[in-house]
């Protein structure tokens, strides 16, 4: 049986040039960066190599690049270290109430601590109303977290925007772009950002490493405390091979991202097209005009997400009911929840996430077994009908 893997946004596979890069990193240049012999000094270029393909992928330096271990410490340090070192501005922070766990999770970790957070709503399409955001601020405000694209639907938020009101304040902005970079164009000096995170194996890097990009002059605490790697921000022996994986993961993506970005787009719409047009009562969650190509969150009424994710595996298809960092949760999503869905609907959810080795095929077949689940479940589904 032929396997179908859609569900990039959990995790790409490594592409096998990325691999070709890494594999000498494990063995012969196997030397750590911070010693001064030729072992290290192989191993400090490869470092610095690396942070230029990184910098030069979002349009920015590269002493602004911070490698760690992915997306999660990336949001930590951000939110964390903006946090400590500018409490004596205020210690009011704002944020969506759908963003990333490592998101949520640390502004409720920050709470504990004294800092103040204002969780703002999201429209039904998904999306940041930068109006609110702006009547949101207060004099104490120090830091303002928007995720880029979302991890569950794939919309885009209105990050110029939001740039532009953080910049009028005063306001450090961080962007949690875990999803976005390498799928999208990402520039930080566009967006207006202060503190972007990223995660190689979203983007067909290994697992294990990541970036936070730092604007030159913004004050931040490092949350660990060692011996000083990356600037005194992230102490720890770097990660070499993984970071070598990530600069040329980084570097394809700038190559191939035009037509990678209209092939996905073209295969969303067909995709989408062929579900929504063979099974009644059902919907794309989120906007479909701001969102990542190759994301797809279908909803159904009368079926549960996860019977329909386990007949999709038995015919070879991989996909997902929400974000991997939840999928073992039994609450309803609460990103789903965020665009006002009742908890019952949340339940019939389907997060399709396609990638650069999926085909029309695919997607066709994808569309087949989608209805004929649906048609078979909702035949014995104790939901029923008005």
């Amino acid at each position: 049986m032929k396997r179908i893997y859609m569900d990039h946004s959990a995790t790409t596979p490594l592409d096998p040039q990325v691999l070709e890069a890494m594999l000498p990193y494990f063995s012969e240049k196997f030397g750590n960066a911070s010693s001064l012999h030729s072992f290290g000094l192989e191993a400090k270029e490869a470092l610095e190599d690396s942070r230029e393909k990184v910098a030069a992928l979002l349009g920015a330096k590269a002493e602004e690049i911070i490698f760690t271990s992915g997306g999660t410490e990336s949001d930590n340090l951000a939110l964390k270290g903006i946090a400590y070192k500018n409490r004596d501005k205020g210690k009011h922070i704002i944020t969506t109430n759908f963003e990333h766990p490592a998101i949520m999770e640390t502004c409720r970790a920050l709470t504990k601590e004294g800092f103040a957070v204002t969780y703002l709503p999201v429209t039904a399409d998904g999306l940041v109303d930068p109006a609110a955001l702006e009547a949101a601020i207060r004099p104490d405000t120090i830091l303002i977290s928007v995720m880029h694209a979302n991890n569950e639907i794939g919309t885009i938020q209105p990050i110029e925007e939001i740039g532009r009101i953080a910049a009028d304040k005063d306001i450090y902005l961080h962007t949690d772009a875990v999803q976005s970079v390498g799928k999208i164009p990402v520039d930080v000096s566009a967006l207006g950002v202060d503190l972007l995170s990223l995660s190689a194996h979203k983007l067909y890097g290994p697992k294990g490493v990541g970036a936070l990009y730092i604007r030159r002059g913004s004050r931040i605490a490092a949350i660990t405390q060692g011996g000083g790697h990356e600037r005194g921000l992230r102490s720890g022996t770097e990660n070499i091979p993984g970071i070598v994986g990530l600069g040329r993961a980084a570097q394809l993506c700038d190559e191939r991202m035009a037509d990678d970005g209209r092939r996905l787009s073209s295969l969303s719409e067909r995709l989408a097209g062929k579900v929504l047009h063979r099974v009644k009562e059902s919907w794309v969650n989120g906007s479909m005009k701001r969102r990542l190509p190759g994301s797809l969150n279908f909803g159904f009424k009368y079926v549960e997400g996860e019977s329909l994710l386990l007949f999709l595996d038995s015919k070879g298809i991989a996909v997902s009911t929400g974000s991997a960092c939840s999928s073992h949760k039994l609450e309803p999503s609460h990103v789903l929840l965020s665009l006002g869905l009742s908890p019952e609907l949340c339940h019939g959810s389907l997060r399709i996430t396609m990638g650069r080795s999926n085909t029309e095929e695919e997607a066709d077949y994808v569309a087949d077994c989608i209805a004929e689940a649906v048609e078979r479940f909702r035949g014995i589904s104790a939901l029923g009908r008005d």
